[in-house]
């Protein structure tokens, strides 16, 4: 426990301290949804798709957020933005959503480790922030590593959006 403890806290400080800009950019970007006529659409491929879960259903809710769901194109418009969750960046379904929504006009934020020469999903997201997971976090006596906490690195970086996005907030109340 203590090595799994100690590698989550020096992922999550990393996130923190190499992703501040693009969290604040994320928010600034969503935000322009909420102050606006616009909405959130929200999507996560497999296991992140908990993220989603939370944002619209957890204690603390994403303002004027809804779940993306396959044929939804028509809904879509220039006022709303997107927030996408993916483990890595170089996953096709993501940077294919991200490629319609754009077209669409609807900026997205998209969250997932960049994988180094494929980092497609940023090149096509407005915004991208690094989840910073790109293999389990914890060796085992046979040389194999376990614990990768996709749901926990992107749920904090959920929670740094919206923490950014109510301080956004506050200033235009």
């Amino acid at each position: 426990m203590k090595i799994l403890t100690t590698q989550m806290i020096g992922m999550l400080q990393k996130i923190a301290a190499d992703e501040e800009l693009a969290l604040e950019d994320g928010a600034r970007l969503l935000a322009q949804a909420v102050m606006g006529d616009g909405c959130i659409w929200l999507y996560g491929t497999g296991e992140l798709d908990a993220v989603v879960t939370a944002a619209l259903l957890g204690p603390d809710p994403l303002p004027k957020a809804t779940r993306l769901k396959p044929g939804m194109a028509d809904d879509w418009n220039e006022r709303d933005r997107a927030l996408v969750f993916t483990r890595f960046s170089n996953d096709e379904e993501a940077v294919r959503l991200v490629e319609q929504l754009q077209a669409h006009g609807v900026d997205t934020v998209a969250v997932s480790t960049l994988v180094k020469g494929e980092p497609r999903l940023a090149d096509v997201a407005a915004v991208h922030i690094d989840s910073k997971l790109s293999r389990p976090l914890v060796p085992t006596e046979d040389g194999r590593r376990i614990a990768m906490p996709t749901v926990v690195a992107a749920s904090f970086i959920y929670y740094g959006l919206l923490v950014l996005l109510d301080e956004i907030l506050e200033e235009y109340r």
